[in-house]
C-alpha cells in the first residue's frame, strides 16, 4: 500500500511511490487506518530530515504519534515551508539560521519557534488553510528556489527553469515570463540570498552545451 507521505512543492501532501531524499514532520496527521484526516499540520514546527539517523530504523506512521513525510530534495521542502530540523541536520539548521539572521538584519541568530512562527504566517493562508503564493520578477529571485510559470512548477536554477516531478527534474527550459508565481516563502528566499546553500536532487544538471 502506497502511504499519502509524499509532499509537493505546493505543499500538499499525496501517495506516491517514490521515496525522495528527506523525511520531515508536521505532527501525527493520521488515524488508526494510517490514512490522513482533514488536517495537514499539527503544529507550527514544519521541519525537514535526514532519511536515516544513527541506524534507527522507525515506523513512518506510528499511532498517535507522528507523520514521516517524504520530499524529492531540500528546495522541495523549503517551498512548502518546511525548515532544517535542529537535530538530525545541526549544521544545516544552523547555517539556515544564520542566513536568516543576515537576511533579515537581525542582531542574533533567532531560536526556532521565532523562524517557525514567521514560516508559519508566509506559507499558509489562515482562512482558506492553503499555499499562500506571490508574483515575482525572475530577476530578484535566487538559484534554488521554486516557482510556477505557465502552471508547471519548475526550479529556478543557473537561469533555467527545471520542471519538478516526484523522481526527479526534467531538461532545464528557458525562463518564458518575467513574471512567476513564487511558491518558496519570502523569508526562506531572504536565506538563500543570504547564503544558505540548500540540497538540490542530483537530476537538476545542465547538458553539455548549455
Amino acid at each position: 500500500m502506497t502511504l499519502q507521505n509524499r509532499v509537493t512543492p505546493t505543499g500538499e501532501i499525496v501517495a506516491d511511490p517514490s521515496r525522495g531524499t528527506l523525511m520531515g514532520n508536521r505532527g501525527c496527521l493520521h488515524g488508526q487506518g494510517r490514512e490522513l484526516g482533514r488536517s495537514r499540520w499539527r503544529s507550527k514546527l514544519w521541519i525537514c530530515c535526514v532519511l536515516e539517523w544513527k541506524g534507527v530504523r522507525r515506523d513512518p506512521m506510528p499511532p498517535g504519534r507522528w507523520t514521516a513525510l517524504f520530499f524529492l530534495d531540500e528546495v522541495t521542502a523549503l517551498a512548502a515551508g518546511h525548515r532544517p530540523c535542529g537535530y538530525c541536520r545541526r549544521a544545516d539548521y544552523l547555517a539556515f539560521g544564520e542566513a536568516w539572521r543576515k537576511g533579515r538584519e537581525l542582531d542574533e541568530r533567532p531560536k526556532a519557534h521565532e523562524i517557525d512562527a514567521v514560516l508559519h504566517a508566509e506559507r499558509v493562508e489562515s482562512r482558506t488553510r492553503r499555499q499562500i503564493t506571490r508574483p515575482a520578477s525572475v530577476r530578484d529571485l535566487p538559484d534554488g528556489v521554486m516557482v510556477v510559470s505557465r502552471g508547471r512548477i519548475a526550479l529556478l536554477l543557473y537561469g533555467r527553469l527545471f520542471p519538478w516531478s516526484f523522481n526527479g527534474y526534467g531538461p532545464p527550459i528557458p525562463v518564458a515570463l518575467s513574471t512567476v508565481e513564487l511558491l518558496t516563502p519570502p523569508a526562506i528566499v531572504s536565506a538563500i540570498t543570504a547564503g544558505y546553500h540548500p540540497l538540490i536532487h542530483p537530476t537538476a544538471v545542465l547538458p553539455r552545451g548549455w
